[in-house]
């Protein structure tokens, strides 16, 4: 491919005064007033489809530079002489004629809002945006020219499915574009996808739906089966929304459903997660690390004040002590977990992957969120964050804040046990630096699965237990009245964990508690993450990563177990056998 820096041609414009019909609601639109609307209807909001040359000019800030593709393309696409109703040379040709494209793909380097970026923009006008030899090689040159550039790769898909007149061919296209989204996960390279409509067969299965984070116009539909070919196979009715962006997002496919008009803001913030960090000075951030110079605390009174309605959430920390917080969505597997939030953001400059428990401050919304008790899909969500931050090079933060894992019958066939196992496993591996807040409640293993840390910390507040205090006096004292007895005798306060090193320090609250106010315990909790992530920075990574397995450890085994030495055989022994 060969650059060129002139924009891409417009496409033909209407005859001024025209108008258009919304395929969503049927009204007629002045296509004036469309266009100076990006093309998303006034009426209805339904957004229109965009060329590809559109799209570019949409989403890259401008002196973006479009890539020559024709030398990419094979020298004969008609390998099987294939025909219906016209011949396979006479449909590319006619394609190429009322687009002005050399195929269904355009590739363009630029920024958005200042950010570098590769992309490869698919245009459903050429062939339905078919999946073909010519497609696979852009889509699979575009991934290997971010890789060489360090740069992350945006696709832009709209796709019918596989392009049938190159047969099998076009089937093995799948595969050599989904290689080349694992090369740049080898290399480290944030990939994105924005999906548009539509966005069908072969490129679902394969380059759309394997990037990092996955963002869908509103309406937009993916699938691998189209609904016409559903229907009419199994015979089924489908659900009303089928495969559309709300859908996909209900059931944890993709990250974010994004307005036309937010495009760009959401994605400069994402893409500005992989820049270099600015970190601010250091310092200690106030946390408080002996715990003989902690006043005491009553287990019980903490236990009730860390539930309290209007102690700050994760998402209100988010809001107050970090910066671009982007939330991403979905464990990728047909479900999302309101109970566990996560997505980018920055903290005190330095670009991090933050995770975190979220319950609410109303009756509605602690419904909604289960009270914060994850589900499968939550700590699996969570798993898939931090796998991208071990990929990018990103801190893991997490915000702990549970009366523990939901313990329902869902949970467990969608098997609970083995969804916080594995996020326990994986945070123990992680090659980033690792940071954990106890921000309210830490409950049971649901807790532990967002605090694998290398450094602990828990607000002052905070508490951090095995069990609720309820279902220990419920089981050991067979009276849930015994409550508070049962805090005080498992330590749950903050002096307690951090006089037994369950914590590493202690972050204080305003007088009264965090929920007096929540915006100066957030600044408190903000100035104690950054200083903290601060030092973890400065460590060496594989001592790091040796000092967090070590810490962990240590729980419990006052020293290593030393194998004995093998018993000496006799010569008796020896000789029978």
């Amino acid at each position: 491919m060969t650059a060129t820096t002139e924009s891409p041609a417009a496409p033909p414009a209407r005859e001024p005064g025209s108008w258009t019909t919304c395929p969503g609601c049927s009204t007629m639109l002045y296509s004036r007033r469309l266009e100076r609307n990006q093309h998303v209807c006034p009426e209805c909001g339904a957004h229109h489809r965009l060329t590809a040359t559109q799209r570019v000019a949409h989403l890259l800030d401008p002196g973006f530079t479009v890539l020559d593709t024709a030398a990419a393309l094979p020298a004969d696409p008609d390998v099987l002489g294939f025909t219906d109703r016209a011949p396979y040379p006479r449909r590319l040709a006619s394609a190429r004629a009322a687009t002005g494209l050399d195929e269904a793909v355009l590739v363009a380097t630029g920024t958005v809002e200042g950010a570098p970026v590769v992309t490869a923009v698919m245009d459903f006008r050429f062939l339905g945006g078919s999946l073909g030899a010519a497609v696979g090689e852009l889509v699979t040159a575009a991934a290997e020219l971010a890789v060489a550039r360090r740069t992350p790769l945006l696709l832009v898909t709209a796709s019918g499915g596989a392009r049938m007149q190159e047969g099998a061919l076009s089937l093995m296209q799948m595969a050599k574009t989904a290689q080349a989204l694992a090369e740049l996960d080898a290399a480290g390279v944030l990939s994105l996808t924005l999906v548009t409509d539509p966005t069908y067969g072969g490129v679902a299965a394969s380059f759309a739906t394997l990037t990092d984070i996955v963002l869908a116009e509103p309406g937009a539909r993916m699938g691998f089966a189209g609904p016409r070919v559903i229907a009419e196979t199994i015979r089924d009715a489908l659900p009303e929304g089928f495969q559309t962006a709300e859908f996909l997002l209900a059931h944890g496919l993709v990250d974010q459903v994004v307005r036309r008009s937010a495009l760009r803001g959401v994605l400069g913030r994402l893409l500005s997660c992989v820049a270099e960090p600015r970190p601010g000075a250091p310092g200690d951030g106030g946390i408080m690390r002996d715990p003989a110079l902690l006043g005491p605390v009553d287990p019980w009174a903490a236990v009730r004040g860390a539930r309290h309605l209007d102690r700050p959430t994760t998402l209100d920390y988010l809001r107050l002590a970090f910066d671009g917080f982007e939330e991403l969505h979905g464990d990728r597997m047909g479900q999302d977990c309101p109970a566990v939030v996560g997505g980018m953001a920055r903290l005190d400059g330095v670009p991090v992957v933050v995770i975190g428990h979220q319950k609410g401050h109303t009756a509605v919304e602690l419904g909604a969120r289960n009270f914060g008790m994850g589900m499968p899909a939550g700590y699996r969500k969570a798993a898939r964050l931090m796998r991208v931050a071990d990929k990018l090079g990103l801190p893991v933060v997490t915000i702990v804040d549970t009366p523990g894992a939901y313990p329902g019958t869902e949970a467990e066939e969608r098997g609970q046990a083995v969804a916080i196992a594995e996020c326990i496993r994986l945070m123990a591996t992680l090659r980033v630096p690792v940071l954990a807040l106890v921000s309210g409640e830490g409950g049971s293993g649901g807790a532990l699965a967002l605090a694998v840390a290398d450094e602990v910390l828990v607000c002052a507040g905070g508490v951090y237990s095995v069990i609720s205090p309820e279902g220990c006096a419920a089981i050991l004292w067979h009276d849930r009245a015994a409550a508070p007895e049962a805090a005080r005798a498992l330590g749950v306060d903050a002096v307690s964990l951090l006089r037994h090193g369950v914590v590493d320090g202690v972050v204080p609250e305003p007088p009264g508690g965090a929920h007096t106010d929540p915006a100066a315990a957030a600044a408190l909790v903000g100035s104690a993450l950054a200083a903290a992530l601060r030092a973890l920075l400065a460590r060496d990574p594989d001592e790091r990563r040796a000092t967090r397995r070590a810490r962990f450890r240590a729980f419990g085994a006052p020293a290593p177990l030393v194998p004995p030495a093998p018993m000496p055989q006799s010569t008796e022994r020896t000789r029978s056998r």
